[in-house]
């Protein structure tokens, strides 16, 4: 298996920097020992106009049967002959990806120890493959990496030369083509080549749902083909792949636009222009919230949902919050967050009030145990309906905080907006969006299951026909004995299993 990385130098920047990025220097041949093989990087050329890195992996046949893990889809060949007589030394596959995640392991990682600052920075790439199988052919090649920024040319490899009549074979000669990051163009082949070839050379468990999520971060959440990709990613194993698609839907909340939202506040402020200067809807949610906060008496909060830390900012500014967890699905998002708050120039007593954590609200989590507080901003609406028991499960079922504050939008105030169109939900994410009763139904039933009593309160202007732009619960724990605490428990607990 054969892949080139090269790239051209601009002023002040010669080619050759890519050998920081790789941490391999051009000057030398190195070889790595893989568990199928060896992997050799060299440089064909090394200038300071241009610069390429190639990656060979000889695969040793033999050592595939002798581990026994060359399984495909996760059946055994046809024949004995094809576990010795097969494409796995010559072709792009999950091989050669596994092998970019070791030898390259940093660059991945978008880390550069001698030179920092050029991890963040962008390449012009061209990146090629050889001989890359592709189940779908070139335009699914298309498909996969032209939504990515790069240009494509999957090039059909004939059967044999010699006899063009019999057709083109199951695989094109790649070439590709971007101004990109380096960390970024190596997930893409990460995930990418092992998803065209369809075929794994190792069972599929439950930490490639991890790696897979880990590598696509930041490109997958958005992708036109994210089902494909993940479910030929996870060899087609639909319990993993629907973990996956569940948890990018939760992602794409985290790293959603908020132009449209940020729109659709600017037409509450001017329909209900009562001042010079009116208050942004996003703005009369947070104080509505820390009001709530207030009231309940909390002083560790978690913020389920946090994004890009906006309340968890407002949140530092009263000393009465002594903690403050942010939790959220993506890692962009919290590193953003991280940024914006800047954490790192913290003072050391405000920044130990502040936690930012990586975590999942479909699946229960013991460090969000023990809280005084929980809030829910404007999340619930982006949870497909049928896993909404899993995230109610785990807050109000396992989380138990003293109180915990919801909003989400009121479906009924959206014909305010003339800028909205009929039947349309405010964000494209929306899953759902609730008129009035139906979210205190749904309230007052959570509250009755796990021993909370709710109270509603409207956030923004309250029209006196359509209500308010945003609604708001406020859940408060009450005294449960241990049996009915029990009932409730196991009860959600069969519910979030079945969704």
């Amino acid at each position: 298996m054969f892949l080139t990385i090269s790239t051209s130098g601009a002023a002040g920047r010669p080619a050759t920097d890519l050998g920081f990025l790789l941490h391999k220097h051009p000057d030398k041949a190195q070889r790595f020992s893989t568990s199928h093989g060896t992997a050799h990087v060299l440089y064909p050329e090394a200038s300071a106009e241009r610069c390429t890195a190639a990656l060979l992996l000889e695969v040793d046949p033999v050592a595939l049967v002798r581990r026994g893990r060359d399984k495909g889809r996760g059946g055994a060949p046809d024949s004995a002959l094809a576990q010795y007589v097969n494409d796995r030394p010559y072709a792009a596959s999950s091989l050669l990806a596994v092998a970019i995640g070791n030898v390259f392991s940093s660059a991945v990682k978008g880390q550069c120890a001698a030179r920092p600052e050029l991890a963040d920075r962008t390449w012009p790439l061209r990146i090629t493959v050889p001989s890359l199988p592709a189940r779908g052919g070139a335009a699914l090649v298309e498909r996969l990496f032209a939504p990515l920024g790069w240009k494509v040319a999957a090039r059909p490899v004939a059967l044999d030369e010699r006899f063009p009549e019999w057709g083109e074979s199951r695989y094109v000669a790649l070439e590709l083509e971007g101004e990109l990051r380096l960390a970024d163009a190596l997930r893409h082949l990460y995930v990418l080549l092992p998803v065209l070839d369809d075929a794994k050379h190792y069972w599929v468990s439950p930490d490639e749902v991890e790696k897979l999520l880990r590598f696509g971060e930041g490109w997958l959440e958005s992708h036109p083909e994210q089902r494909l990709i993940t479910s030929r990613y996870l060899a087609r194993r639909w319990g993993l792949t629907r973990d996956a698609l569940d948890r990018l839907a939760l992602a794409r909340l985290a790293e959603a636009d908020d132009t449209r939202a940020e729109e659709l506040d600017n037409a509450v402020d001017e329909a209900a222009d009562t001042q010079d200067k009116p208050v942004p809807l996003a703005v009369q949610r947070r104080t509505a919230i820390l009001d709530a906060l207030r009231r309940a008496g909390a002083a560790r909060v978690l913020d389920l949902g946090c994004g890009q830390g906006q309340l968890v900012g407002e949140l530092l500014k009263d000393v009465r919050f002594t903690e403050i967890v942010g939790v959220d699905v993506s890692m962009r998002a919290l590193k953003e967050a991280s940024r914006r708050l800047r954490l790192d120039r913290m003072p050391e007593r405000q920044s130990a009030r502040v936690t930012l954590l990586q975590g999942s609200l479909a699946y229960t989590d013991r460090r969000l145990a023990g809280y005084d507080a929980a809030v829910l901003s404007e999340v619930i609406e982006h949870v497909d309906l049928p896993r909404l028991p899993a995230l109610e499960y785990a807050v109000f079922g396992a989380a138990r905080p003293g109180t915990v504050v919801v909003t989400t939008p009121n479906v009924e105030y959206n014909v305010r907006w003339e800028s909205l169109p009929a039947g349309h939900v405010r964000h494209g994410d929306h899953r759902f969006e609730w008129d009035r009763a139906e979210f205190r139904a749904w309230a007052e039933q959570v509250a009755e299951r796990h021993g909370y009593a709710v109270e509603f309160a409207p956030v923004g202007p309250d029209d006196p026909e359509v209500g308010p732009p945003t609604q708001m619960a406020v859940f408060t724990k009450t005294d449960m004995n241990s049996t009915s605490d029990k009932n409730s428990k196991n009860e959600t607990t069969k519910e979030a299993k079945a969704a």
